[in-house]
């Protein structure tokens, strides 16, 4: 695989966002090109909210004219019902308008937030991605993008609509009695003396370990069902679940806690906003008052229609309150992935002098406190196969991945061509540098795109060459349609396979330089071979660096570079390395120890699978 980075692109439909930082836009300036939408759909809201006034005075004007001792006016009652009905055909008109508007304006938010996530995730180094799980990545590219839809789609017309209307309620109300509105007032104090109890830091920290263990699940998920087929073939498929339902017994538990904590107040706040209280508060302070000689009956009747819509401020805020919080968590997480630094480009690029491999003086950690690295000094030179060998977690895999710049250095640099990565244009670095490691992504496409990917526009006998370099031309002739067979659809490929796709796509793409990261881990014997000639054909003025999962492979190298704990300890050919008898003697030895023990283990198992 090549170290290939799509470019970003620029949405067409709106102007550049606005930048807070270097890391990228703010939402607020994602948001700007489409202040003039959101003005639309707030004031299509306001008006519709006080059309939709207009039916219920109506009813009331109507209830008086009708309970009036007076004769009817019939032409007065014919234009009322007239005024109450135009304000019903304007409140839906207006509503439709506003939720089509808001809804597109929702998409496009969503589409910007998706392309800047895509363009951002190009800029990151690379390396970033191994430290992240995949469930959690997926998670912000689709459920948190769509997590903002309510608070795009309907949070700004309809919390204004929720308060204009009271509002005006209110005014009009507090003109006919005002004790009264204060009586009608009462479930909607008590509502809200219950809202800081959602709000309390316990809370919001139940709120924070569900999400949590949502993404946990996320995750899970992933995995499973990528490792079931080989967890399954080695009889483990009682075992594969395990992590599943692990986190979903977690999630169960944090989920009754939340709901345990949040169902009093919720069911507190359902019963005082409630039609039948609010009804039962109005009726006993409207009949004590007309008892009284203080009310009209007449008057009683806009109390007990625009009542019910003073709960309304409190009930959107009671049941929009988690989508505003989720929606604000997700535009958090984002903000998570697109302040990531991306490495950084430089403003004058300088052209490699050939292709000399240097890295002086190197240091990386990915922590502050704990180098990985430490002062690693090395010169691969053209033409020469380099192989880095060493202990679990002695930094050989970190170090092989600052060749294609996954990772900048903390410290000192490494250079192809007597300059700097950091100086080196990212197209010049995807020109010169192609790797295969041990983890190997193909597409769902074609087997021969998938070879051809950094090479989109090469020919056929270019891809059957490198295939057959890499040893695979001979099983891709077998598949159900050759190079045309789609990896997912038309067959599946065992992990040496993959392996070789992949090698075969680093051959094509016929860099300078090749890195090799236990490129036959999962490897069968035709994938070693395939490895093994690839590094002993005669490579011209490539330079190959190797990390070997077996150490019969790299024993034609040109130099053997042994790390311990971050450092170099050893260096040189093979033959001189085995001669001084230090670690690399010890390594090779107690290879060759776990591959006997392996084949005396394979030995002891006849075809029925029974132990001797």
């Amino acid at each position: 695989m090549t170290t290939t980075e799509p470019a970003p692109t620029r949405e067409r439909s709106a102007p550049p966002p606005e930048a807070d930082s270097a890391t990228g836009p703010s939402l607020r300036g994602l948001l700007r090109p489409y202040y003039p939408s959101f003005a639309a759909v707030v004031i299509l809201q306001v008006v519709g909210a006080l059309a939709g006034l207009l039916p219920l005075l109506a009813v009331v004007e109507l209830g008086r004219a009708l309970l009036s001792p007076a004769p009817v006016d019939h032409d007065h009652v014919g234009s009322v019902v007239l005024t109450g009905a135009a304000g019903l055909f304007v409140r839906l008109l207006c509503t439709a308008a506003s939720s089509g508007i808001g809804h597109i304006v929702d998409g496009q938010v969503q589409f910007a937030f998706r392309r800047l996530l895509a363009a951002q995730l190009g800029r990151v180094p690379i390396g970033w991605f191994a430290r992240r799980r995949t469930g959690e990545l997926a998670k912000v590219v689709g459920e948190d993008v769509s997590a903002v839809h309510p608070f795009i789609a309907h949070t700004p017309g309809e919390l204004v609509s929720a308060f204009v209307v009271p509002l005006v309620s209110l005014v009009y109300l507090f003109t006919i009695d005002w004790r009264l509105t204060l009586i009608t007032l009462i479930p909607v104090v008590s509502a809200v003396a219950l809202v800081p109890l959602l709000m309390t830091p316990t809370r919001l920290r139940e709120q924070r370990e569900f999400d949590a263990g949502m993404g946990r699940i996320a995750d899970s998920v992933v995995e499973f069902v990528e490792g079931i087929a080989v967890v399954k073939a080695y009889g483990g498929s009682g075992r594969a679940h395990r992590r599943f339902r692990a986190a979903t017994d977690d999630f169960v538990r944090i989920f009754r806690r939340w709901v345990h904590g949040v169902s009093t107040v919720a069911a507190g706040m359902q019963l005082v906003l409630s039609p039948p209280f609010v009804l039962l508060v109005v009726l006993i302070g409207g009949t004590t008052l007309i008892t009284n000689g203080d009310l009209a009956p007449a008057d009683l009747l806009p109390f007990l229609l625009l009542g019910l819509g003073l709960t309304a401020p409190v009930a959107a805020l009671g049941h929009g309150f988690d989508e505003m919080q989720a929606a604000g968590r997700a535009v958090g997480r984002i903000r998570e992935v697109l302040d990531v630094p991306p490495l950084p480009e430089p403003a004058h690029p300088v052209a490699p002098r050939g292709h000399r491999v240097e890295l002086r003086d190197v240091r990386f950690g990915y922590d502050a406190d704990r180098e990985v690295l430490r002062g690693i000094d090395l010169v691969l030179e053209p033409g020469t196969v380099t192989a880095i060998v060493g202990p679990s977690g002695s930094g050989k895999s970190t170090l092989v991945r600052l060749l294609p710049r996954f990772f900048d250095p903390t410290h000192g640099r490494v250079l192809v061509g007597g300059v700097d990565l950091r100086e080196l244009a990212a197209r010049d670095l995807h020109r010169m540098v192609s790797f295969v490691f041990q983890d190997v992504s193909l597409l769902r496409a074609s087997v021969a795109d998938n070879i051809a990917l950094a090479v989109p526009h090469a020919d056929r006998e270019d891809v059957v060459r490198a295939a057959r370099q890499a040893q695979i031309h001979d099983r891709i002739r077998e598949l159900p349609r050759g190079y045309e067979s789609v990896i997912g659809e038309d067959t599946g490929l065992s992990g040496g396979e993959a392996q070789r796709i992949s090698l075969a796509r680093a051959l094509l793409a016929d860099t300078p330089v090749l890195v090799l990261d236990e490129a036959t881990a999962f490897a069968d014997p035709r994938t070693e071979l395939a490895v093994r000639r690839a590094l002993t054909a005669p490579t011209g003025d490539r330079t190959v660096l190797v990390i070997a999962h077996r150490l019969e492979t790299i024993m034609d190298a040109d130099t053997v570079v042994v790390l311990d704990d971050g450092v170099v300890v050893e260096r040189g050919r093979p033959a001189e390395l085995l001669a001084r008898n230090g670690m690399f003697t010890a390594l090779r030895q107690a290879h060759r120890s776990a591959v006997a023990a392996e084949d005396e283990t394979h030995d002891d198992v006849p075809r029925g699978g029974e132990p001797r």
